[in-house]
């Protein structure tokens, strides 16, 4: 069973509430006969949960099950608690997949009803339901307004889905969807003339000050040091298991002589950027910690090894439109980075771009994007997701370590 990405589900406050589970097979988000053979075997190998529990990190998934995984009970695998049972639309709601469904309620598990049409004969499949999602890619306004007005109060969720932009997640929430999966959060909500806040200016200069070509180790160090709270966050970082060095850091001046100019500009600017991030949503700032690490992880692979932290920089500014709320390409004239960094930024094509492109094709699950930059990069796509599993698990180690005191 092969996991390729995750897409964030999140409620009308823009906090997490579930991740959807995206598989490769074929032109579909579900389980092919090949899947459900291994998810058979997966009874007594708990490779199947592990992997699971590696792209939620323990938050509630909805996974899509096509008719054979509900008939032949697989969905009983994964643990009622940590699941949403998800059925496509293809599904024909017959007599066996009825009594499927009221089967699984009774044990626990919660029913989604993807890309919903509203039918006569998924009537008895509503009755059982607790999401109804609607695809505001494919459904007029008109219907996405109907479909909240009847469900809304009857007990269901009801779920917007591909929200691509924050108007898009304000008129979803007046309609009465109290859901959405999208993209919507890493979109910036520009307002004209819109200054930095200025507790947040010091940061905004220290992102500056990595970025620069011309980097001045011991200006930094001055800087930091004028920035008490900047200096806990580092080396609460730099101490976490997500980091992994051997010996604990203590101070500044032990980070700067232990870490050398590429490793210190890339955690500075990971601190810069989360602090920047604060109040916005929490997913907004995985969102460029994963791209980062999945680029860098990806630079070898690409004949890149030399510029992994480049390309990290890369990934860690991919959203910071949004949290500024300002477009990239006035953020980046206030920003020194290299010449690649700023034209892949920008979505020109260069080699930088391609490996950002497969990090954002991973996010959306597309799959014929991310066959195609496997050929490129002669990497099987088995080995693309693995590097992806590895920077979701970094980044949540790295996110939870950044939400506790180090241990001295």
């Amino acid at each position: 069973m092969k996991f390729l990405a995750r897409q964030p589900i999140l409620d009308r406050n823009r906090h997490l509430y579930a991740y959807e589970l995206l598989f490769r097979s074929s032109a579909e988000n579900a389980f092919d006969q090949r899947d459900l053979e291994e998810a058979s075997l997966s009874m007594i190998d708990t490779s199947f949960l592990i992997g699971l529990q590696r792209l939620t990190d323990g938050q509630r998934a909805f996974v899509n099950c096509p008719r054979d995984f509900l008939l032949l009970d697989y969905v009983s695998l994964f643990p009622p608690e940590l699941v949403v049972v998800e059925l496509l639309e293809t599904i024909v709601p017959d007599t066996a997949v009825i009594e499927a469904c009221r089967r699984l309620k009774k044990k626990g598990y919660l029913l989604a009803l993807d890309d919903f049409e509203d039918k006569l004969d998924w009537a008895p499949l509503v009755e059982l339901a607790d999401f109804i999602k609607v695809d505001f890619r494919l459904s007029p306004p008109v219907q996405q307004h109907a479909l909240a007005a009847r469900y809304a109060g009857r007990g269901i969720r009801m779920l917007a889905e591909k929200v691509e932009t924050p108007a898009e997640f304000s008129e979803a929430m007046k309609m009465g969807y109290s859901l959405f999966q999208g993209y919507f959060f890493c979109r910036p909500e520009i307002v004209q003339h819109r200054s930095i806040p200025s507790h947040k200016l010091a940061y905004v200069q220290l992102l500056q000050s990595v970025a620069t070509p011309d980097f001045d180790m011991d200006l930094l160090a001055s800087k930091i040091k004028l920035e008490p709270s900047l200096t806990y966050k580092l080396l609460r970082y730099l101490n976490s298991p997500a980091f992994g060095l051997r010996a604990e850091i203590h101070s500044i001046s032990h980070a700067l002589h232990l870490l050398g100019e590429r490793e210190l500009r890339k955690w500075i600017a990971v601190v810069a950027v989360g602090v920047l991030a604060d109040a916005k949503p929490d997913e907004l700032m995985k969102v460029p910690l994963i791209r980062g690490r999945f680029c860098e992880l990806l630079a070898p692979h690409a004949g890149l090894a030399d510029q992994a932290s480049d390309l990290f920089l890369l990934g860690l500014l991919s959203v910071t439109d949004a949290i500024l709320d300002q477009p990239l390409d006035v953020i980046l004239e206030e920003l020194p980075v290299r010449t690649d960094i700023k034209e892949a930024l920008l979505e020109q094509r260069v080699p930088y771009r391609d490996l950002l492109d497969l990090a954002i094709a991973l996010e959306r699950g597309d799959w014929e994007k991310i066959s195609a930059m496997a050929s490129v990069l002669r990497m099987k796509e088995e080995q693309i997701s693995e590097l992806y599993l590895t920077a979701v698990e970094w980044s949540n180690a790295l996110r939870t370590e950044s939400k506790h005191p180090v241990a001295r």
